[in-house]
């Protein structure tokens, strides 16, 4: 081994080879391998998978007894699958083979996913009828007794097929109602997600809606394969049937079908020919059953009444006749009208007897003497009341007295203190008129002194002092100002504003060339009189000398 590696070392390095990056290479790779395999379809058992990720994208790998691959699902893919990855289950996924290179990996793109046979279908079946069960979606608690007579029923089917007919066929032949479809898809991708809405959207419909809500859900299908079936057989259609609160009846596939809807469902029809039978009973035997029991009601009426009216004559065999019932009262009448004259004398003497005695007892003197007594009494009453008047009077005029000059006091203390306050509000006023006087005489220092100033800038801005210097400001007939000498025609009238006045002058042909002498006319005519000039507080320069040179 020591001299295979010396060997190696002493080999001479290959620097012709060409350098790749690590990036080139994975590109490399990644192209080699999607161009040589593209889609391949691939028998495996799904291995570590714990549902879609965050993102919605699923994770997993695919094995059998010698190998191992990884495998993604994209979300978008995801959501359009009909059998979703479960855990141990033997599949068929079709897909495009490619590299991750961000980990140096081959892996699957999984497009399509199918169960590796039937065998595949029913373990995941039993899987998820026993994941169900545990979770109490098919215990006989939860279903709900089917109505008698339901107004509505709604049925989630496929509109096109034959069940609808044999259903409405039937419900014509047993018991017309009212039917409500709901079209579905019954197999085929979302087909599950069509009767699931179909069975929540019947049960989010209003009591007293536009839509009538029905009373009843029928869920039907023709009979079919495993695999035509398998969309009943899907979490969110068991799911939306075992919370359906209007009782539903699963009517899927022939009577040896069976599905996971059938276990959710508050009963199961084994046709759909049978669900309308279950629906409703049969209008020929109700309306026999109905008569029956009439003519048992008035058979049992007649019997009870001629039973009552047995009884009532024996009753009355039984009971005496008027004479002896009233023989005894009579008697007792006739010797009360016997009594009754000399308990009247008796009743007259006891009260004549009472009246006499308390006749005794009122004699004008007992009168008089009460008579007395009541004069006496009422004096009293007179004399007490005229001493509690007066006994009030002075007690109101004291608490008058002393409500009196507690205003005259308080009259006297808010008089001061209105007369304190007012003084206080004097020397406030005062206060802030000297303030007020001291901010208006800041203020006019300040305004003089910006006028001041923007006098100064004023004057320093002015043409007037450039005038005041020595120069001139020549202008036209109309008023415009000349800037050159180009602009000046033989005899124009010209206009010539000075620091003391304005000069007027015509433009003689003279060229524009200095004259020798240091004098050059460019004018000739008399001067116009000029205003008298204001004084100007600047001093002006040296005057600037005739245009006529004298």
């Amino acid at each position: 081994m020591t001299e295979r590696i010396i060997g190696a070392a002493a080999e001479p390095p290959r620097v012709n080879l060409p350098e790749w990056t690590v990036t080139e290479l994975s590109a490399a790779l990644k192209k080699t391998v999607e161009d040589s395999y593209g889609y391949v379809r691939v028998r495996a058992e799904v291995s570590g998978y714990r549902g879609p990720h965050a993102s919605g994208h699923c994770y997993f790998a695919l094995k059998d007894s010698g190998a191992k691959i990884e495998a993604v699902i994209w979300k978008g893919v995801l959501g359009r699958m009909r059998f979703k990855p479960e855990e141990g289950l033997e599949v068929i996924a079709t897909g495009k083979l490619t590299t991750f290179p961000g980990q140096s990996k081959y892996q699957i793109v999984v497009e399509s996913l199918e169960p590796a046979g039937v065998g595949a279908l029913m373990a995941l079946l039993e899987e998820r009828k026993k994941k169900l069960a545990a979770e109490g979606l098919f215990d006989e608690a939860r279903k709900q007794l089917l109505p008698f007579l339901p107004d509505v029923i709604g049925v989630v089917t496929s509109p096109t097929g034959a069940v609808i007919r044999d259903i409405l066929h039937r419900l014509a032949d047993r018991f017309p109602r009212s039917v409500l479809v709901w079209p579905v898809r019954v197999q085929g991708e979302g087909s599950a997600a069509e009767v699931a809405n179909a069975i929540n959207g019947f049960n989010a419909l209003l009591e007293n809606g536009r839509i009538p809500r029905p009373d009843l859900i029928i869920v039907a299908r023709g009979g079919g394969s495993l695999e035509d079936l398998w969309s009943f057989n899907e979490e969110i259609v068991v799911r939306a049937a075992a919370d359906s609160m209007i009782p539903l009846i699963s009517a899927v596939g022939h009577e040896t079908d069976i599905t996971l809807i059938d276990f959710a469902s508050d009963r199961r029809a084994p046709t759909p020919t049978a669900a309308a039978e279950m629906a409703v009973p049969v209008r020929a035997e109700l309306i026999g059953t109905i008569d029956g029991l009439a003519r048992r009601a008035l058979s049992c009426w007649l019997r009870g009444i001629e039973y009552r009216r047995s009884e009532l004559r024996a009753a009355m065999r039984a009971l005496p006749n008027a004479e002896a019932l009233l023989a005894i009262p009579r008697q007792r009448v006739d010797g009360a009208s016997e009594r009754l004259p000399r308990a009247l004398i008796a009743n007259a003497q006891v009260h004549r007897r009472q009246f006499a005695q308390l006749a005794a007892h009122l004699t004008p003197r007992v009168l008089r003497q009460q008579v007395h007594q009541e004069v006496a009494r009422l004096e009293g009453f007179s004399l007490r009341i005229a001493q509690c008047t007066r006994v009030h009077a002075e007690r109101r005029r004291e608490r008058l007295q002393s409500v009196a000059l507690r205003l005259v006091a308080a009259r006297q203390s808010n008089v001061e203190a209105y007369r304190n306050r007012i003084a206080r509000e004097r020397d406030r006023i005062e206060v802030l008129l000297q303030r007020a006087n001291r901010a208006a005489m800041v203020l006019v220092e300040r305004r003089g002194a910006r006028l001041e100033r923007a006098g100064q800038l004023l004057n320093a801005l002015s043409h007037r002092g450039v005038l005041a210097r020595g120069f001139a400001l020549v202008r036209d007939a109309e008023g415009h100002m000349l800037h050159g000498a180009a602009a000046v025609a033989p005899g124009t009238r010209l206009d010539i504003e000075f620091a003391d006045g304005h000069v007027g002058a015509i433009a003689d042909g003279t060229s524009g060339e200095p004259n020798p002498g240091g004098s050059r006319p460019a004018a000739s005519a008399a001067p116009k009189p000029a205003a008298p000039a204001k004084p100007r507080s600047t001093a002006g320069g040296p005057g600037q000398g005739s245009l006529f040179g004298a």
